[in-house]
């Protein structure tokens, strides 16, 4: 286990803390002349953006995915998934046709992977990733975010174990055995794709919480309806998924709400009391910069809804990936302003 130094634990104050999700828009020149020490100073750089903001519990930007190869991507889904053993990633046309007859992602051309053996580790290296993030982050606590086993089971033809189910669970250990010792404050979750497909809830629940089980520090699951390029991907709505909530063994949940119907809130007071909720309060899927008093009203109509001390933290819809760095910047700064606001702490 890593020693324990204020890097692994979050902020005590104030009562509402802000975080982002994950992603960062990739700096244009880590594009242009990428390396691994072109990394770890974008990483920084990403770090030291965030706290000047005054984000609370701020995130690597995701740069460990980081794949000039793969620019139109934030490695969500191929980071891990090429690196395991038992999965091949180098995907034919016959592969994809017959990805193309399954209902697991239909938005996608192609699987992601064929699993053509059991699912092991192979590559994949979580904690020295994490350690990277750790080198750069300034000293400070911070957030590591993976992508959950159910969302990237979704993505993969399976020519080996003849079950989804099994799929999912194998990654769900594999994950999980790589998450007991990273060194930072929190370890968050992300799905994105059971938002669309309640009637997997009962699996989507099992093996989120076997990495859950597996996390040391502040357990966090983040849950989203998909965005790229300021789309929706997932039709869905909170009350289908309030039970599956409810299932996980989680510290909070942080979930897209600024681009939601306000009536979502009605379902989300069923969660229970027992899971701090953090609230999107910021549109990702926009280009419009929230003004301070926005936030703070986003807020104060989530805490009339769902009852004082429910709100634990607030954030951003989802990753930033997609916008222009100006633009992520600015809605960084309204968020801890609006907070602030809200709080009279300004």
């Amino acid at each position: 286990m890593f020693a324990s130094t204020s890097m692994n634990h979050l902020p005590n104050t104030p009562s509402i803390l802000t975080t982002t999700v994950g992603s960062y828009p990739v700096p244009d020149w880590l594009a242009a002349l990428p390396s691994e020490q072109a990394v770890i100073d974008a990483t920084r750089v990403i770090f030291q953006i965030q706290r000047d903001a005054g984000i609370d519990l701020p995130v690597d930007g995701e740069l460990y995915r980081f794949d000039v190869n793969h620019p139109d991507t934030n490695g969500m889904i191929d980071y891990f998934i090429r690196p395991l053993a038992g999965i091949r990633a180098s995907v034919g046309r016959s592969d994809g046709l017959a990805f193309s007859a399954l209902t697991t992602m239909k938005f996608r051309a192609k699987p992601a992977g064929v699993v053509e053996g059991p699912i092991g580790e192979g590559g994949l290296n979580l904690w020295a990733d994490c350690e990277r993030a750790r080198s750069a982050a300034g000293g400070g606590a911070f957030k590591f975010t993976v992508t959950s086993p159910y969302m990237l089971a979704r993505t993969l033809l399976d020519r080996n174990y003849g079950s989804f189910e099994k799929v999912t669970m194998a990654l769900a250990e594999v994950l999980a055995a790589q998450l007991g010792d990273l060194p930072c404050a929190c370890v968050q979750v992300d799905e994105a794709n059971v938002t669309g497909n309640p009637e997997d809830a009962e699996l989507a629940a099992r093996s989120i919480n076997v990495l859950l089980d597996a996390i040391q520090v502040e357990r966090a699951v983040h849950f989203c309806f998909g965005n790229y390029g300021g789309q929706t991907i997932q039709k869905g709505e909170w009350k289908k998924l309030i039970g599956f909530l409810n299932a996980l063994r989680t510290n909070h949940l942080v979930l897209e709400v600024a681009h939601r119907p306000t009536e979502d809130f009605e379902a989300l007071r069923d969660v229970r009391p027992e899971i701090k909720l953090g609230i999107g309060v910021i549109d990702v899927k926009v280009n419009h910069v929230e003004t301070p008093d926005e936030v703070a009203g986003r807020i104060e109509v989530a805490e009339k809804k769902l009852g004082a001390d429910r709100v634990g933290w607030v954030h951003p819809d989802c990753g930033f990936w997609m916008l222009k760095r100006s633009i992520a910047d600015r809605k960084m700064h309204a968020l801890v302003a609006g907070r602030d606001k809200y709080l009279g702490l300004s």
